[in-house]
């Protein structure tokens, strides 16, 4: 007989199932009974932070506040569909198949059973429906694919997302109210209502006086560029001019007097250049002079040490022979 249930896939649920789901819904109502007290104690911090106006520590602490009030929703959920499931147990091991009604119950456990750490019997039951429906029911339910009936409710009350600004600051004021605390909720709504700054590209306060600061220096740097651009252009019209283009300029420039060539116009830097020119060629020419004078002072001091040697050589030839 149990083999024959064994094939047709019955008997795998049976008494553990029902000693899992007792055992999940008693442990959901001890866990909500002691969030209970954790809510209340954690509401009236905040309300204290409120009255001593440290908003901004009541803003990070009104998450927490949130996020177990979620979870005490959820299990209140959960602790429905474990009543559910464990009244319908003998049709579950009937049906070869998850019955249509039981299907958003049984979906439901299987996503919230890893998710729910504090209840390690949902996950015994999550795998005697493995062994039961297979594994892909169990990865569609967990995968949230779209043909499976996981109740939304859990899925929002059990996601890790941050709670938006309108239910923390209606949480906020619902716990200032409940204490009878007076609190001014301006301060905290301009802090919601402030978007982040984007850290990589930085704020554009600061990046509009640096634009504008840099360019008076390429203003400043513009006519020493022109300037150099159009000596290097010059240059270069000159070397590659033909005879006939300068004889044509020179014919334009003495039927019109008045008017100013382009070298008369750009005479000031070709100017500036001959002096330069000039004076570098004076300092090589003072500086082959020190060398001559250098080079006529050391032939000298040879001639002197050649005479000194001659006499130093006489003096021991006569002190010789004598």
């Amino acid at each position: 007989m149990s083999l024959l249930n064994n094939l047709f896939n019955r008997g795998l649920l049976g008494q553990k199932c029902k000693t899992c789901l007792t055992l999940a819904i008693s442990r959901i109502k001890l866990l909500q009974n002691k969030r209970d007290g954790q809510l209340k104690i954690m509401r009236k911090e905040i309300a204290q932070f409120i009255q001593a106006g440290q908003e901004a520590i009541a803003r990070i602490r009104v998450e927490h506040v949130i996020r177990e009030r979620n979870i005490w929703d959820a299990y209140e959920i959960l602790e429905m569909f474990c009543e559910f499931v464990l009244a319908r147990v003998p049709i579950l091991e009937s049906q070869r198949e998850c019955p249509s009604e039981l299907r958003e119950a049984v979906a439901s456990i299987i996503f919230a059973a890893p998710r729910c750490s504090d209840l390690p019997d949902l996950l015994h039951v999550r795998n005697l429906f493995a062994a039961k429906y297979g594994k892909e029911f169990i990865a569609a339910a967990s995968e949230l694919r779209p043909d499976t009936s996981v109740n939304r409710t859990i899925i929002e009350k059990l996601s890790v997302s941050t709670p938006s600004a309108e239910v923390k600051l209606n949480i906020l004021k619902d716990i200032a109210r409940e204490y009878n605390v007076y609190w001014d909720s301006s301060k905290t709504e301009a802090e919601f209502c402030k978007k982040p700054e984007d850290l990589l590209n930085g704020p554009k306060q600061i990046a509009a006086p640096t634009l504008a600061a840099s360019q008076p220096d390429i203003r400043k740097q513009s006519p020493i560029l022109e300037h150099s651009n159009i000596s290097s252009s010059v240059q270069q019209g000159q070397f590659h001019q033909s005879p006939t283009v300068v004889s044509s300029s020179s014919q334009s420039t003495a039927k019109k007097p008045n008017t100013p060539s382009a070298k008369d116009r750009i005479g000031g830097p070709h100017i500036g250049n001959k002096e330069t020119s000039s004076q570098s060629s004076d300092v090589l020419e003072k500086a082959r002079a020190a060398i001559a004078a250098a080079e006529r002072a050391s032939a000298t001091a040879r001639a002197a040490a050649e005479l000194v040697n001659l006499k130093f050589s006489s003096v021991k030839l006569e002190e010789a022979k004598s």
